[in-house]
């Protein structure tokens, strides 16, 4: 594995002589009372079990499968309840950018700007979202194999940062199917930048329900527990109190209440392989 970079965020630091860190919160704004009690009770969870956190929302989902599916506050309400969250609970923040002008006034809120999976060949968008000085967080796109990532890396690094994290989130397979090749993983750390793994996106079924995604929430644990094996060195999870009546992506969301033994189980695996 090559790790030539380690990425400052917050308090802590992202690479691998470092904790595995966890991104997680709700798919996207529902309301703020959701947000800020849904990051306090990741960020305790968090911290009992030693995981550096980041609270991930969106202001904006603009890829919904359906127009009249939810998309969010949109991003003058969304950037301030994100930034209620981060003065009340005190944790970092992550949230996707859509548009090459949403990028400038979400790094005033936000600590890592995240470019969704279908957006990550956008060159403008990548150059945005480097040229603000926060973290880019790049989801590899379900099309692309975790070598033409390397030309991501490129862009973003040309545009002057080297502030990157790179996040594996399955590939196409067939229709409304994705699959996780954990090669993937320590392809990617070639690059010299820290490795996400998404295990919430990774189970999803697009388009699965016709006008909406569905997911197999059953695989959440057995790919995560995986991707630790091979030596990520963080988790992305979308998390809900209660993914029944989530506004985006419940089918593939992880309930809050089974966080805590999730993520002890990933926390043994990853001991062992740093233990041996």
């Amino acid at each position: 594995m090559t790790m030539t970079h380690e990425i400052e965020i917050g308090s802590f630091h992202v690479g691998a002589a470092h904790p595995h860190c966890l991104i997680a919160g709700p798919c996207v704004i529902e309301s703020e009372v959701l947000v800020v009690d849904t990051a306090s009770r990741i960020a305790e969870v968090a911290q009992t079990l030693g995981f550096p956190y980041i609270f991930k929302a969106s202001f904006d989902k603009a890829n919904r499968s359906s127009i009249t599916s939810f998309r969010g506050p949109g991003i003058d309400a969304g950037l301030a309840i994100l930034q209620r969250v981060k003065e009340k609970v005190q944790v970092p923040i992550l949230t996707d950018i859509h548009q090459v002008h949403e990028a400038a006034k979400a790094a005033e809120v936000a600590d890592i700007l995240q470019i969704p999976a279908f957006l990550c060949r956008q060159t403008d968008l990548l150059v945005a979202a480097a040229r603000t000085g926060r973290v880019v967080n790049v989801k590899k796109g379900q099309f692309l194999s975790p070598q033409e990532m390397q030309n991501v890396v490129n862009k973003l690094e040309e545009s002057g940062t080297t502030q990157i994290l790179l996040t594996e989130r399955g590939s196409s397979f067939g229709y409304n199917n994705l699959v996780v090749d954990m090669r993937s993983l320590p392809i990617l750390q070639r690059f010299g930048y820290p490795v996400i793994f998404d295990a919430t996106h990774s189970v999803q079924l697009p388009g699965g329900a016709g006008t909406q995604s569905s997911g197999q929430r059953e695989f959440i644990a057995p790919l995560a527990r995986a991707a630790a094996a091979a030596g990520c060195q963080g988790f992305f999870m979308e998390v809900h109190p209660d993914p029944k009546v989530a506004l985006s992506d419940g089918p593939n969301m992880v309930p809050l209440d089974e966080l805590p033994a999730l993520l002890r189980d990933i926390l043994r695996v990853c001991r062992a392989v740093t233990e041996g």
